[in-house]
């Protein structure tokens, strides 16, 4: 393991999303970012698809076998406020991260350059104002099949830091075993999971997680509530049933150790501000190395296809 700056100044953004909205999405995370810039962080992570928003409770007008007018309306609606990688917003995006002299991860719904497929997307931009990665969710959740695509490329990415390589799985990949084992393989120090996963099993698995990689874990959730949503979509009676507070966050930092550095934020907007501790990470791979000294390779061994 190459030597790591030994603190990584990090905020975590737990924030509603202006659903629909990239625009508004965007302008909102550059906030952010300049808030955060202030406190001279260096590493700022904000949720799964905060452009343009999770679209929670949709169904688009699918049902097995059929769909309908309205629902493609809707979905054309979220395609538009889909991002292009590179595009006008990334421009944006990059140009607050050399600001801010940060690097940044941020969750989007991209919108492929040649055909019409949106992905489950996130990038990381540089503190020079560059996407330096780009990670296409693997296999989109249950029916968030009918909004995004498996990933073509961009698998398993990592970022190349002062603080080690920084990769990312979003929400349920991290129940991919074998794709936890293919990050793991490229030496990751920090695990950034961007998601829309609020529930108490799922702050075990982040635990198990940080301790079985014996790396640090950014749970970065989003907190959001029905309001949020535009009033003139055409699935207002799916939008109806909804619980007021549709997402209550729980965002988090867990250490190598797999304890909380920073307890799960709940049911409000926030940006959690920590100092990560790098030393802590070869220090945690003494006794358990997941992929070294540990890993028994004569007998075990994954290939992944890139």
């Amino acid at each position: 393991m190459k030597n790591l700056k030994n603190i990584c100044k990090i905020a975590v953004v737990q924030a509603a999303p202006v659903l629909f909205d990239k625009t508004e999405c965007v302008k909102k995370a550059v906030s952010y970012i300049r808030e955060a810039a202030e406190k001279n962080t260096e590493l700022i992570v904000f949720p799964e698809l905060f452009v343009p928003g999770y679209p929670y409770g949709m169904t688009f007008g699918f049902t097995v076998g059929s769909r309908d007018r309205e629902g493609r309306e809707d979905w054309k609606r979220y395609y538009d406020n889909s991002i292009l990688v590179p595009g006008e917003e990334t421009d944006i995006l990059c140009k607050a991260a050399r600001e801010a002299r940060a690097y940044v991860s941020i969750g989007v719904s991209e919108r492929d350059m040649v055909s019409a497929t949106l992905y489950n997307t996130n990038l990381i931009f540089s503190p020079e104002g560059e996407i330096i990665s780009i990670h296409r969710k693997l296999k989109p959740t249950g029916t968030e099949r009918v909004v995004w695509g498996d990933a073509d490329r961009h698998y398993f990415p990592v970022a190349d830091t002062p603080w080690g390589p920084v990769g990312s799985l979003i929400c349920w990949e991290s129940y991919m075993p074998l794709a936890r084992v293919a990050l793991y393989q490229k030496g990751i120090t920090i695990y950034i999971a961007p998601n829309t996963n609020d529930n108490e099993e799922w702050q075990a698995t982040i635990r198990h997680i940080a301790i079985e990689g014996h790396c640090y874990f950014i749970n970065s959730n989003m907190f959001f509530t029905k309001d949020t949503y535009p009033q003139n979509l055409n699935c207002q009676k799916e939008l109806n049933i909804l619980p007021d507070i549709v997402c209550r966050g729980g965002s988090c930092i867990v250490d190598p150790y797999g304890h909380y550095l920073t307890e799960p934020l709940w049911d409000r907007e926030g940006v959690i501000y920590a100092d990560l501790d790098m030393e802590k990470v070869p220090m945690s791979r003494m006794e358990f190395d997941v992929c070294g000294h540990y890993s028994r390779p004569d007998i075990l061994k994954l290939d992944v296809n890139e």
